[in-house]
């Protein structure tokens, strides 16, 4: 039987903490779908505000989460090209949202994005790339445009995209950093268990905008 290491067990425990935090912003999520709504009522006025957009809007932290978490348990290419579209097409549909382009069922794409994005992890579903990149690019359309739609009036367009962007990167690095965790059996249970937390949360979630 092999004898696990003392740096594995230290691995271990660092991405359980991981684990943990997510749990708890989870559980608290649950209690709080009200929360969810999109209003900033003219806070946000720069990088900062940006930056917080998002960390805020639990709805908009769980499936970015998710990403990081399914890129992970994908592996290369999945784990840099996942992170890396979202962001890309988010900033653009925030351009649009900025512009007043008109787009409907954003907050319901938004739930359902949390819906998708954590079955894909709990389920372990292995689809092409292509066919993974497309899926999250769609859902970043919804996540940048409520962004972008809500920018406050008199606002550093750029600035203000600028931090949504940069906390986005931020999340998704946070879920690979626990999705890592899949390349051992326990982890693979632990993460798939977090993809089924973040999809019944999307569930709440579009209970609350339907």
């Amino acid at each position: 039987m092999k004898v696990r290491t003392a740096p594995f067990e230290q691995l271990m425990v660092m991405r359980l903490r991981w684990f943990s935090t997510l749990s708890v912003l989870l559980a608290w999520t649950l209690t709080s779908i009200p929360a969810f709504a999109h209003s900033e009522k003219g806070e946000a006025i720069d990088f900062l505000g940006g930056f917080t957009h998002p960390i805020f809007g639990l709805d908009h932290v769980v499936a970015m989460v998710a990403v990081g978490l399914w890129g992970a348990f994908l592996g290369a290419p999945a784990i840099w090209l996942l992170p890396v579209v979202f962001p890309l097409v988010m900033a653009v549909a925030g351009a649009l949202g900025v512009l007043g382009v008109p787009l409907s069922g954003v907050e319901t794409g938004i739930a359902i994005s949390a819906i998708a994005l954590g079955a894909m992890v709990a389920l372990a579903a292995r689809p092409p790339l292509w066919i993974a990149a497309v899926l999250v690019g769609a859902f970043a359309v919804f996540h940048g445009y409520a962004h972008g739609v809500e920018l406050p009036v008199g606002a550093d367009a750029i600035a203000f995209s600028m931090g949504f962007v940069v906390a986005t990167g931020m999340l998704h690095l946070s879920g690979i950093a626990f999705g890592a965790l899949s390349q051992w059996p326990a982890g693979r249970i632990a993460v798939q268990a977090a993809g089924g937390i973040i999809a019944l949360i999307g569930v709440a979630f579009l209970t609350g905008v339907i």
